[in-house]
C-alpha cells in the first residue's frame, strides 16, 4: 500500500490545526493538493513533491544532522517517498535507517508527535543537470523520534558525514524553536 494524497492532505490539515500561522509557508503544498497533483512521485516537477525527514534526538538531547553529499549541506536524515512506503512516518523511519543505520526499532515518537509531524518545511531544490531535474520544491514532512545510544553507520552514496548538534542548530529557525519544547 502506497502513501495516498488523502493521507498527505489529512496530515497537512492536522499540522495546520496545530500551527495555523504556517499556512502561507505551506501554500505551494496546499495549492498542489487542491490541484490534485501526485505529490508522492519524485518525478513530479510541476511545482514539487513531498519528502519525509527524521528529527532524531538522542538521550543527551542532541539533534542528529547528516552532511548531504549532493547538496553539500547539513540536513536531517530523510528523502523521497518510495512506492512501498505505507505511511508518512514510516517513510521517515525508512530513510533514517537507510542513511544512518539507526534501526527504526529503537526510534520512539515523543508524546503527541506520532500522528502530527513536528514540522513541515517547503524549500527550493536547485536544478540538477546530472539528474536531469529542473528546480522544484520539496515539502519535507518531518517526524520527531527519540533514540537511545544510537550507533550511526552512514550511507556513503548520499551522506559524507554526521554530527550530533545542539537542537538550536536545526536546519531552520522554525524547527529549532519547536525543538526547544521537546
Amino acid at each position: 500500500m502506497s502513501i495516498s494524497t488523502d493521507e498527505i492532505r489529512t496530515t497537512v490539515a492536522r499540522y495546520l490545526t496545530a500551527h495555523p500561522g504556517e499556512a502561507e509557508h505551506l501554500r505551494p503544498l496546499t495549492e498542489a493538493l487542491e490541484a490534485g497533483r501526485d505529490l508522492t512521485s519524485r518525478s513530479e516537477f510541476d511545482g514539487g513533491h513531498v519528502t519525509c525527514g527524521a528529527v532524531v534526538i538522542d538521550d543527551n538531547r542532541r539533534l542528529l544532522l547528516i552532511r548531504h553529499r549532493a547538496l553539500g549541506r547539513w540536513l536531517l536524515p530523510g528523502g523521497h517517498l518510495e512506492p512501498e512506503d505505507e505511511a508518512l512516518p514510516y517513510a521517515a523511519l525508512r530513510e533514517l535507517e537507510e542513511e544512518t543505520g539507526i534501526s527504526w526499532h529503537g526510534a520512539v515518537a515523543p508524546p503527541g508527535q506520532d500522528v502530527t509531524p513536528v514540522d513541515i518545511d517547503v524549500h527550493t531544490i536547485p536544478a540538477s543537470q546530472a539528474k536531469g531535474e529542473p528546480e522544484h520544491w520539496h515539502a519535507d514532512v518531518r517526524w520527531a523520534f527519540w533514540v537511545q545510544e544510537p550507533k550511526v553507520v552512514i550511507q556513503a552514496e548520499e551522506v559524507d558525514g554526521y554530527a550530533w548538534r545542539s537542537r538550536d542548530e536545526a536546519p531552520t529557525p522554525k524547527l529549532a524553536a519547536k525543538l526547544a519544547d521537546l
